[in-house]
């Protein structure tokens, strides 16, 4: 299936579950499941209850999808000058 094909609609993350999937309410009020896109959990995007995603979703199944985007908001910004703890993994 091309990526033409997709469906793309916005919700919000009412659940998160084990194993990377969340519950998503898309905005015309049906839940789903869904998961991370390989982008955002190579860069470590954590997504929580009640954040703003960009769904896909395959035409061919309407009950699973996978977030392709979460949408920043003002409260979760770390204020100016903080500083970002760094993480070190041994080889």
């Amino acid at each position: 299936m091309a990526k033409e094909e997709l469906l793309e609609f916005e919700g919000t993350v009412t659940e998160v579950l084990p194993d990377g999937n969340f519950r998503v309410r898309l905005d015309n009020d049906h839940q789903i499941l869904a998961y991370a896109a390989g982008k955002m959990k190579k860069n470590r995007i954590r997504t929580i209850e009640g954040d703003r995603v960009v769904v896909e979703m395959s035409p061919y199944d309407l009950d699973r999808g996978r977030i392709n985007f979460r949408h920043k908001a003002e409260g979760n910004a770390p204020p100016p000058g903080a500083r970002r703890q760094q993480n070190f993994r041994r080889r």
